[in-house]
């Protein structure tokens, strides 16, 4: 039996095998907790080791070496957690109860996101160097798509849009096309527990190139609000409102290399407003 070498058991007949039965359930539910435990602390160190080295990479331009950097220091804890998660399973599957292989699944389902989060960290660090091309861009139209998407992707959730026809910029269709889908995206899944979700897209006429994205939904504390454009600083948990934890992080940058600003208001069940502005000239 895996991992009783050396084991010495008296007894005969169904007495031992009771015995090693108990002893091999023991040490499997040990062995989750202890997968449990260092997935908690490996994926604490990762993001902490993140975080260190965004703040190392902001201003050095280098996103190739930021991408070497997370898909080895980064990763190789998590491929630990998840390899020895599957051996457990696969090995102590008749001794685990249904709790015991949840809690593997949900090891293995958490390791997954962890891989996710560090794609979109690639991604965000490219953000940085990537070209930006200025060219008008009809951002009322850029809406209208991300929002037929949502609608597509989750048709149960009915939510009243109003984009604000006309709204030009002058930008890069892709990176301002990824700052919609973010603001949009975080306004449709933070409406999800509204009674009338709403959201809206609109311009100022007192600040021509300044845009707002506003929804009725689960707002945030402004107490919290430098943490909002932070890699990983959510202030929902997960399990509510899945996501990466990048996605504000990515709005800043972008704006920022179009040389302009973004910042938001907001409170705890009554809504969130981001703006953010796009001058014509030069980032």
């Amino acid at each position: 039996m895996p991992g009783f070498r050396g084991l010495a058991v008296t007894g005969t007949g169904n007495a031992v095998v009771v015995t090693l039965a108990l002893l091999a359930a023991a040490a499997a539910g040990a062995i989750v907790a202890v997968v449990l435990l260092y997935r908690q602390r490996a994926q604490s160190a990762a993001l902490r080791r993140a975080r260190e080295r965004i703040a190392e990479l902001e201003g050095e331009g280098d996103p190739e070496s930021f991408g070497a950097l997370v898909s080895h220091d980064l990763r190789a804890p998590i491929r630990v957690v998840e390899g020895f998660t599957r051996i457990v399973k696969e090995d102590y599957a008749t001794v685990l109860d249904g709790i015991g292989v949840d809690h593997l699944d949900r090891v293995l389902g958490a390791a997954a996101r962890m891989n996710h989060m560090i794609d979109a960290l690639i991604d965000l660090s490219k953000l940085s160097s990537q070209p930006i091309a200025r060219v008008p861009v009809d951002l009322s139209q850029l809406a209208g798509y991300i929002v037929a998407d949502l609608r597509r992707l989750s048709p149960e959730h009915e939510v009243r849009v109003e984009i604000e026809p006309g709204l030009v910029a002058i930008g890069d269709p892709t990176l301002l096309r990824m700052v919609l889908e973010n603001l949009l995206g975080n306004a449709w899944k933070y409406t999800a527990h509204a009674k009338a979700p709403r959201i809206a897209f609109t311009g100022h006429a007192d600040e021509p190139d300044t845009y707002t994205v506003r929804d009725n939904g689960a707002g945030f504390d402004m107490h919290y609000v430098d943490r909002l454009f932070g890699a990983f600083q959510r202030l929902h948990s997960a399990s509510e409102f899945p996501g990466t934890g990048i996605g504000l992080a990515s709005v800043r940058r972008i704006v920022r290399r179009h040389g302009g600003e973004v910042r938001a208001e907001g409170a705890p069940d009554r809504g969130a407003s981001f703006h953010f502005s796009l001058p014509p000239g030069p980032g």
